[in-house]
């Protein structure tokens, strides 16, 4: 995880580029690090968090599922290392600006912040059901909130993955963005609403 503090700004930057920032227990805590940073410091007036490589963040890291020594403590994990729930705490504060793939938990943490901004390569999935799972990481809230429970329901069911446009147009996204940002470069690279907008969603056609 990258972490750069300019003044009142902190960027925080998924930094697991080979595996397109998958969200494993080294991305979420790296994360929440950066999260609780900014809760305890009232000076950290603005949060924005993107992701290094070709994608914002590609989902649940497969290599981890089933590694939970028991179900409760996979399920306690879930409950008290909640990315969504430090996201929805900072309110206006955070901001999120994705690329590329956007998968399950990168669909799903994002959707409590106010403002996420879409690059036009950017896409959106959420494959859970697919592999006898629901998505785990606040979806089932944050993402209903944005897009309504019909269309909530298409993307789970359907696992289908939508571009930005669509997207946007839901309100997976506010804004559009060009890509280009050094943010999302790795570090190797590198030298050196808590109010949540409530859209009512309509049934998909098609």
């Amino acid at each position: 995880m990258l972490l750069d503090r300019d003044d009142g700004t902190l960027r925080i930057t998924l930094n697991k580029p080979k595996r397109h920032n998958a969200f494993g227990h080294a991305v979420r805590d790296g994360l929440l690090e950066g999260l609780e940073l900014a809760l305890l410091d009232r000076s950290v007036e603005h949060v924005v968090v993107s992701g290094a490589g070709p994608s914002f963040c590609s989902g649940g890291d497969l290599d981890e599922f089933g590694t939970a020594p028991d179900m409760a403590t996979a399920h306690l994990l879930r409950l008290h290392r909640s990315a969504a729930r430090h996201v929805a705490a900072l309110g206006d504060r955070i901001r999120f600006e994705v690329h590329g793939a956007r998968v399950g938990a990168g669909v799903e943490v994002p959707s409590f912040a106010p403002r996420v901004t879409a690059a036009d390569d950017a896409y959106f999935r959420l494959p859970e059901l697919e592999m006898g799972l629901i998505p785990g990481a606040g979806g089932t809230v944050g993402v209903t909130r944005r897009i309504g429970r019909w269309r909530t329901a298409y993307l789970a069911l359907t696992g289908h993955a939508i571009d930005a446009t669509p997207a946007l147009d839901w309100g997976l996204g506010d804004a559009r963005a060009e890509r280009g940002d050094p943010h999302r470069r790795s570090m190797e690279e590198l030298p050196c609403r808590h109010g949540l907008p409530r859209r009512r969603g309509r049934r998909p056609k098609g």
